[in-house]
């Protein structure tokens, strides 16, 4: 497959362009850092830096993409920051709104500029496939950390959105939850502390921090010793597979969900609203109000 990968020089970014290179892709990834030294190991990786919140910058990447490689076959949101943590009322509402704007524009804007090569793409045999990073606050509070999860809450009814414009397409889009993995963002709570991000969130930090090593700009060997991350990246895979063909508009959790096996559930999810974002009323669970 020939792929675009947003935030492809650090964290989970890079380890799944490893991935995705060590398979036999081909990946055009676009991060704000110098991707030079990575792409040197890897001939099958192309890169442009770019900042995914400035839509004129991603435009330009879109065409020296179509300017080499005619083809799309997938687009992989992954770049994203946490930017502004502290309680919602309390927060500077300028970085607060540059945190929304940088996961939620920076998504979208990768999406609205690289539809056109993957929606009007040759009658070849495969579908497109669009991966969206969620979770992070997604599907609950978290506490201190609005700005960041009401981002990643509106990328998924984005998705749904775009699954739902889009059926008549041969195109599948779906936001993935990661899950709890070691990455920069976990060193930036660390350093914040306690006092900052609340000791649940600092306290989940130190877990993850001692469980594994990801791969980051500085170490590009894409030596991996993390279970949840080598589970995130099956997963970006098993999306980006015919074996999630159909599976469309949906949130999926990387560690929780039973994904590998859902190709066998396509009629039924399609006909439902399973992994997706509802809201609940009394009679689900059983009350009458």
């Amino acid at each position: 497959m020939q792929l675009v990968l947003t935030g492809s020089s650090t964290g989970i970014g890079r380890a799944l362009a490893v991935r995705l290179l060590s398979r036999g892709h081909h990946v055009w990834g676009l991060a704000r850092s110098d991707q030079s030294d990575f792409a040197a190991l890897y001939p099958a990786f192309r890169h442009t830096r770019c900042d995914v919140s400035d839509y004129s910058a991603v435009a330009a990447a879109t065409s020296a993409y179509a300017a080499a490689w005619p083809q799309l076959d997938g687009v992989i949101c992954a770049a994203g920051l946490q930017g502004e943590i502290a309680p919602a009322l309390t927060a500077d509402p300028l970085k607060w709104s540059t945190t929304v704007r940088a996961n939620l524009d920076g998504t979208y804007f990768a999406l609205r500029a690289f539809a056109p090569l993957l929606l009007n793409r040759p009658a070849f045999s495969s579908r497109a496939k669009i991966v969206c990073f969620s979770g992070g606050g997604a599907t609950k509070a978290r506490v201190n950390f609005s700005a960041y999860g009401v981002a990643k809450t509106a990328l998924v009814r984005l998705v749904e959105t775009i699954a739902d414009e889009n059926r008549d397409q041969p195109l599948d889009i779906n936001a993935l939850a990661p899950g709890a993995i070691n990455t920069r963002l976990t060193d930036e709570v660390l350093a914040l502390g306690p006092s900052v991000v609340g000791t649940a969130e600092y306290a989940a930090a130190q877990k993850q921090k001692a469980a594994a090593l990801v791969p980051t700009s500085a170490s590009i060997s894409g030596s991996i010793a993390d279970p949840a991350l080598t589970r995130a990246l099956d997963c970006v895979e098993w999306l980006l597979s015919p074996a999630s063909d159909g599976i469309t508009g949906r949130l999926l959790s990387a560690p929780w969900d039973p994904w590998p096996t859902l190709g066998d559930h396509r009629a039924a999810l399609a006909a439902s609203d399973i992994y997706t974002l509802r809201r609940i009323v009394p009679d689900d669970r059983g009350q009458k109000w």
